[in-house]
């Protein structure tokens, strides 16, 4: 009687304890719920969300103001309306196709020029930190301190990254919107790295300095590659150049043959088939060049 008497209370005691810890876990799971949605708000709050056409500005380097580049649409839908009228709806297509074209290359290139020229820079920024931690500062205030004095275009490509910081947002979330902003390898290694370091420890110096190395041992191998497949580079721009500058040409020394195949129902097919062709093939070279 006893015995079985004990084993009741014995339980009931562990029922107890059971039924604290089950409202002590409920309650931790409560507040870190809490605490992860506060921390997103914060974030938010440090960094609004971009919108796509924000996100693809930042990457390009445009700094126009939203009202030129809506002028400037405006305009030249005015124009491709009065092509239209004169000329017809087949050139105004061809010359939208054209202007499309060339708007996606040139915004193309100049956002891989501007991402190389970044990448190229960035070893001094990262020397910049070496310096500055090896004086004393700590890895937050060398990596401000090395954004401020970054060169041009790394240092309007961090300033959003900056200004974060400052308003007091993690240096490793910082460089991880960074690095998935401008998608390079060189950032991503960069922001995996200062994530390590400040979840985990360990040297910053030798961790900075490694990137160095990398990122120059990277350069050293694209340089040699480019050198090696110069010909394959100037053979793509004489057959994608070739064609416009014999129609230039001949425009220029007989305008009435090109001039009668636009009047002529069947060459003006020619002439826009022609126009597709070129720009389907300056189009898929300029791809394959981009994959050297």
């Amino acid at each position: 009687m006893g015995l079985a008497l004990l084993l009741c209370v014995m339980s009931l005691a562990l029922f107890l304890i059971g039924l604290t810890l089950l409202r002590r876990s409920q309650f931790k799971a409560d507040n870190e719920a809490i605490v992860a949605r506060l921390s997103s708000l914060e974030t938010a709050t440090l960094e609004p969300a971009l919108s796509r056409f924000e996100k693809q500005r930042l990457k390009m380097g445009i700094t126009l103001p939203f009202g030129v580049l809506v002028t400037s649409v405006c305009v030249w839908s005015l124009v491709l309306w009065l092509v239209w009228l004169i000329a017809g709806g087949w050139l105004m297509v061809g010359l939208l196709m054209g202007s499309s074209l060339a708007l996606h290359l040139y915004l193309a290139v100049r956002y891989r020029r501007r991402v190389k020229k970044m990448v190229n820079q960035c070893p001094q920024l990262l020397e910049h930190m070496v310096r500055s931690i090896q004086s004393g500062r700590t890895l937050g205030d060398a990596a401000l301190l090395a954004m401020h004095a970054a060169p041009q275009p790394l240092q309007e490509g961090m300033a959003r990254s900056r200004r974060y910081i400052e308003r007091g947002g993690k240096l490793d979330d910082a460089m991880d919107n960074f690095a998935t902003l401008y998608d390079r390898d060189e950032f991503r290694l960069l922001a995996m790295g200062l994530r390590v370091n400040q979840r985990y420890g360990g040297s910053a110096i030798e961790m900075l300095q490694s990137l160095v190395l990398l990122i120059r041992e990277r350069e050293q191998a694209g340089a040699q590659l480019k050198a090696m497949t110069g010909e394959t580079r100037v053979s793509a721009l004489v057959l994608g150049g070739m064609p416009l500058v014999m129609a230039g040409y001949i425009f220029m020394s007989n305008p009435e043959f090109l001039l009668g195949l636009w009047v002529d129902p069947s060459g003006k097919w020619v002439l826009l088939s022609a126009l597709l062709l070129q720009s389907v093939g300056s189009f898929l070279l300029w791809r394959m060049l981009r994959s050297i």
